[in-house]
């Protein structure tokens, strides 16, 4: 199976780190974002990888170059000249995808251990992890005008989010847009016609690294739940 990471963002919440590099090789814990995807997709069997890139995609691929053979994968890149949006850049290595099984697409700025292996797109197009909404606030409870408790961020269970993670069959490149994004052009017409799943994923690490501050959190979290 194929392991495909969007990775062609400017990442511009978190300069100046990403003045010189893309947002998948801002380290966490002590290894790039990009390292602790590929340590988790190969505990599922995949070591073959296809980077969509586009801002500093030079850099990007200079560091896979450099740790290719001592992560056991292989890697094939494809360059955006111009923006495409995740629909667009995912639409421009059909010619490599289309003729395969179902393959796995994530987010270049995700770290994880949710369990791919749960995923599939069996009677689907595709499928999209689901992970539970972690509010960005603390939460006031109160019963008759009196504050009762405080809860510091809460895990809230009733609201799901996409996690940025996506299995996907081949089907998917006749619904493509050439510029645009897959979850504002694509995914809403597949659930409209009853071809898209989502699978929930209550007990699992995700974060998306966006801020200098989930950078710090992530630092202090990540080891515990993704070992290399």
């Amino acid at each position: 199976m194929h392991a495909v990471i969007l990775a062609g963002g400017y990442g511009k919440r978190l300069r100046p780190l990403t003045d010189d590099k893309p947002k998948p090789l801002i380290e966490v814990a002590g290894k790039p974002i990009l390292e602790w995807q590929i340590l988790h997709f190969k505990k599922f069997g995949i070591s073959s990888f296809i980077f969509l890139t586009g801002y500093k995609w030079e850099v990007l691929a200079e560091w896979v170059s450099k740790n290719e053979k001592r992560l056991g994968i292989s890697a094939y890149f494809s360059i955006e000249e111009e923006p495409l949006g995740t629909g667009g850049a995912l639409k421009k290595v059909k010619d490599i995808l289309s003729n395969k099984n179902e393959f796995v697409v994530t987010n270049g700025d995700v770290v994880t251990n949710l369990d791919f292996s749960k995923m599939d797109v069996k009677e689907s197009v595709a499928t999209i992890a689901l992970v539970p909404l972690k509010s960005p606030y603390g939460i006031v409870e109160t019963r008759d005008g009196l504050i009762t408790s405080f809860r510091e961020k809460p895990v809230l269970e009733n609201y799901m989010i996409n996690a940025g993670v996506y299995m996907i069959s081949p089907k998917i490149f006749d619904l493509l847009p050439d510029k645009g994004d897959i979850e504002k052009s694509t995914f809403p017409k597949l659930a409209e016609a009853g071809q898209l799943k989502g699978i929930k994923f209550k007990e699992v690490y995700w974060r998306s690294i966006d801020t200098l501050k989930d950078i710090e959190e992530a630092s202090s979290e990540l080891p515990q739940f993704i070992t290399s």
